[in-house]
This record gives C-alpha cells, structure tokens and sequence, in this order.
C-alpha cells in the first residue's frame, strides 16, 4: 500500500488486509510504502502489523516501488490506503495468479461502484478517453487499466522494469506487460468512497494528461510515424504530380506553386519518420520498450555506411537539378527564367538535398545509439551462456 498522511483509513486497511489473509488461509504480510506521512500514519500501519518501508523519494509509483521492491512474497497485491479498496477481495487476485497469470487487473467498471465513490468526470471523460487511446495506442486488452488494485508475479515486476515515480505508475504497468505479451487478467472488484476528510492526492485533470503523455511518449509509431508517412505520402503527391504535369481539380489548377506545400509536407514527413525511427531505437536501448522484430531487421540490412550512400546520391540528384536550373539561368543571360519549366526542378531538387543531408546526420545519429545496443546485446550472449553452463554443470 502507498501511504502519505493517510492517519484516518491506513489502519482500517492493514487490519481488513490481514484478515482476508487469515480468512483465506494465506501467509504474506502486509507492507506500506510510506512516502514522508507526518500525521501518524506510520505508528498507526505498524501497530496494526504492517512492515512500513520508508520511500523517500516522493511520487505514488516511488511509493509502490518502494514498497514492492521489499515484499518477500510469491505474489504481490497493491491498493490503495485510503479506504477505496476491499481488500476483503484479494482472493480473487490470487486465484488468477495461481492459474498462471503474469498480472491480474482489477476492474471498477465490470465490479461495483459505490455511489460518491468516483467522480462523474472521471467515471465519463477520463476514465474512457483514457481507455481508448490505451486501447489505440497499445491494443491493451484491460478494461479498466487505471484502477488501483491489482496483482502479479515478482518476476513480471522485473520483466516490466517500471521507472515512472508518479501517477503514471498506473498506466506504464499494463502498457508494459501488453508489449512484453505477458499473461493477463481482469477480475472485478469493488470500489468504495475514500475515507479520508482531506482532499485527494489525484488531481484529475493534470494528472489525467500525464497520463496521455505518457502513452504517448511511450508510442513512437502513432506520434511520428504514422503522421510522417501520412506527410510523406502527401507531399510526393502534390510534388511528382505538378512536376509531370499540372494538377486539375475543378476550376482549380494546381500549379507551380503548390510543389512548395508539398515539399514541406515531405520533409516534415521524413523528419518524423526519423525522428521516430530514432526514438525507438533510443527506447529499446535503455530498455523503455521491448525488443522489435521490426526494427531487428531494419538493423541487419542499414548500417552507416549505407546510409552515407543513399544520403549522397539523393542530395547528388538534387544538386544535378539544380545545377541544370543554374545552366539554364546562365544560358538567358542571368534574366528572367520561365518560372513554370524552372521552379519545379529547383524545389524538387532544393527538397532532394535536404533529405539527403538529414539520411546523412539521422545514419550517424542511429549509429551512435546502436553501439550502445550491440554492447548490450553481447553482455546478454555471455550471460545466457554463463547460465548455460552453469545448468550443464548443474546437471554434471
């Protein structure tokens, strides 16, 4: 349980806690993670039998950390210590847990909500719009990912590797165990009125876009590389299209003109792309996001080397269009040149260097971050090979 000033409802949650552990012939014990109380709530969690970790480092995922971090158990079973959770209901996690699931989440929303126990906005804005850009982002199966109560395995927690210390902490852990395809589960549980007289640590709003924030900062392909290919797409369009010929719609002519909206279409869709080809490299490396069979490939088949040459040859063609922009203008004198023949090459050719240069950088920039990922991933060789030798010794 995370705990900071929780004086009014940590006791009633340490006892109700221990009981169902005796009612349901379980042994654990119960740990709080106190984050700083002042209030008593220590003296309090600690006369009623629980092990109080003192977290100093504040945040309600530093406090579960905490406090998970120091549980003995084969499972773990977290809810919050303000009065919210019946913790009269952690059989059910366990039975799950027992079957071989990796998480099991609560859910409020196929459980009971007691009247007054969640705000409106919450139950109807935040809670579902939350849900769905989960569900867009990551297809995460939960249907209730930010409920506070739920169960797993120690070795899922270390699978998981969560590092967010605040509310966050919430959404990172079902996003996580979605992308390593860990086993999950749902039971439903039921959610009560706080306990407490003062007003609560979750401030809805701000703390409800820290969670979309996460999402998608944890979500490179939605928030660069859909986008830049979509650009991308638009912008090759509109430029091959008015280079071959001009573009009819109805009564209006797409011209010259409109090659320069579609030029920055592409390099904005082409910095994206790069951008969120990086981002996810840099993700993987300090282990942010699982491995990508994906990107595995795209590392076999482009190093540096054949970045530097495609790079090169892109800008090569463009600076050769707008060389024979330059012949032209030399050959009228350096007067006037027929916009219409002259100024597609030149913004093609100008758009051409540009992704040339950026292939260049992004090739050095992706290649600093995969030594770092080559050395990590011959630390992980020799360690599965210590393990298999010491199994083969083992079995000797």
């Amino acid at each position: 349980m995370p705990c900071l000033n929780e004086a009014e409802t940590i006791e009633h949650c340490v006892i109700q806690a221990r009981v169902a552990l005796d009612d349901h012939d379980l042994k654990g014990e119960v740990v709080v993670g106190d984050n700083g109380s002042t209030d008593g709530s220590i003296e309090l969690a600690r006369g009623a039998g629980a092990r109080v970790v003192n977290v100093p480092e504040r945040g309600y995922g530093a406090a579960l950390m905490g406090g998970i971090e120091a549980a003995r158990g084969r499972f773990i079973i977290i809810g919050d210590s303000d009065g919210s959770h019946d913790f009269g209901e952690i059989d059910r996690f366990v039975a799950k847990l027992r079957e071989g699931y990796d998480l099991v989440m609560g859910t409020r929303l196929k459980g009971q909500i007691v009247p007054g126990a969640m705000a409106w906005k919450n139950r109807y804005i935040g809670v579902p719009a939350l849900m769905a850009a989960m569900k867009l982002l990551f297809r995460c199966p939960c249907s209730d990912a930010h409920c506070g109560m739920r169960g797993f395995t120690p070795e899922a927690y270390r699978r998981m590797g969560l590092r967010t210390t605040g509310m966050e902490f919430a959404s990172e852990m079902p996003i996580k165990a979605t992308l390593l395809g860990l086993k999950m589960a749902e039971v439903p549980i039921t959610m009560h009125p706080s306990g407490r007289s003062r007003p609560p640590h979750l401030r809805p709003w701000r703390d409800g876009w820290r969670h979309l924030r996460f999402m998608l900062i944890y979500s490179p392909k939605w928030v660069f590389l859909v986008p830049g290919v979509l650009m991308m797409l638009l912008g090759a369009g509109l430029m091959v299209g008015v280079f071959l010929l001009p573009l009819i719609v109805g009564r209006a002519v797409v011209g010259e003109h409109t090659m320069v909206w579609g030029s920055l279409a592409m390099i904005l869709g082409y910095q994206a792309i790069g951008c969120g080809l990086l981002a996810r490299t840099f993700a993987i490396t300090e282990h942010l996001l699982p491995p990508s069979p994906a990107m595995e490939w795209l590392y076999r088949r482009f190093n540096l080397e054949m970045g530097l040459v495609s790079g090169a040859l892109v800008g090569l063609v463009g600076v050769a269009l707008n060389l024979g922009v330059l012949w032209r203008w030399v050959d009228v004198g350096f007067g006037q040149l027929p916009y219409h023949t002259t100024l597609p090459r030149a913004v093609l050719g100008a758009t051409l260097i540009v992704l040339g240069v950026q292939t260049i950088f992004a090739s050095f920039f992706a290649s600093l971050l995969g030594v770092r990922r080559r050395r990590q991933e011959r630390l992980a060789a020799r360690r599965r090979v210590r393990r298999a030798k010491a199994v083969t010794s083992d079995n000797g």
